[in-house]
């Protein structure tokens, strides 16, 4: 007993048993630290838990990962990259933007426009609760940091949205992040409209910081929003002004990228001013 009596024995003791408690919250943060699941070099399947139907040709894709606490490692604005079978039975491989952040823990939602003649529209109509969805990522070039501008304007058509979706969710929800958030979303149909309930919340939400217009080509009888295609003149009224601190973002069919590309340059904004997914 009498070494454990002497100060430096106790020294030595105090020190062991601080390095053991050191070494098991390592261990307990680290295993608390969620899994990412993304590979940007091989697929990974993941499996389909959850389908809703929202109109005729739009559902929602809810797919679970490996455990409750398990995030895809998206960064804000990337997308992942799907691959399927057409209704030949050839591989196809498209891009998506999940509408769900990493702060969804656990799982992931798609939320897909299946068009009559797209292919990889025919995997997603086929596609039950239980199947699995090769997936692989992260892809894109946009990279984002909180307050990296004042303001973002947004112009996005038809599914175009998601990704305009996940920025603008992932703004909001950061009490950090004082960017202002400016969309234009134009569609056929007010049928067409994705995400619009969301959307809604968003704006019902942050109204200081996130303002939504709709345009409608084929707008109902009632409706207070844009008709016909987004013009100069809404762009220069719904986006912040051309600025060193601002940018554009635009995601739509091409016919609508090269339209918004050719009033943007007219009304002054310069090409790092602006983005396209």
């Amino acid at each position: 007993m009498e070494f454990f009596e002497r100060p430096e024995a106790q020294f030595i003791i105090g020190v062991a048993v601080a390095i053991a408690a050191a070494g098991a919250a390592a261990y307990y943060y680290s295993s608390k630290k969620p899994k990412v699941c993304l590979d940007p070099d091989r697929f990974k399947e993941f499996k389909l838990v959850k389908r809703t139907q929202i109109s005729h040709n739009v559902a929602k894709f809810r797919f679970e990962l490996p455990t409750p606490t398990s995030v895809l490692g998206l960064p804000i604005g990337q997308h992942i990259s799907c691959r399927g079978k057409d209704s030949q039975g050839e591989e196809v491989v498209k891009a998506y933007t999940p509408t769900t952040l990493d702060s969804d823990v656990g799982y992931f939602e798609l939320v897909i426009k299946m068009y009559p003649q797209g292919r990889m529209s025919h995997h997603f109509r086929e596609m039950r609760e239980g199947d699995y969805l090769a997936v692989k990522g992260p892809k894109g070039r946009f990279k984002y940091q909180p307050g990296q501008v004042r303001a973002f304007g947004m112009l996005a058509g038809g599914s175009g949205i998601t990704p305009m979706f996940q920025v603008a969710r992932a703004i909001l929800e950061n009490p950090d992040d004082k960017t202002k958030v400016h969309l234009i979303y134009a569609n056929v149909t007010y049928e067409d409209i994705l995400l619009k309930e969301q959307l809604d919340g968003l704006a019902a939400n942050y109204p200081d910081r996130f303002k939504i217009y709709y345009v409608l080509n084929q707008p109902p009888e009632v409706w207070s929003g844009g008709v016909g295609f987004v013009s100069k003149e809404m762009i220069q009224t719904h986006c912040p002004a051309p600025a060193s601190d601002i940018q554009i973002l635009r995601c739509g069919p091409p016919p609508m990228n090269k339209a918004m590309a050719a009033h943007l340059e007219a009304l002054g904004y310069t090409p790092e001013m602006q983005f396209q997914f």
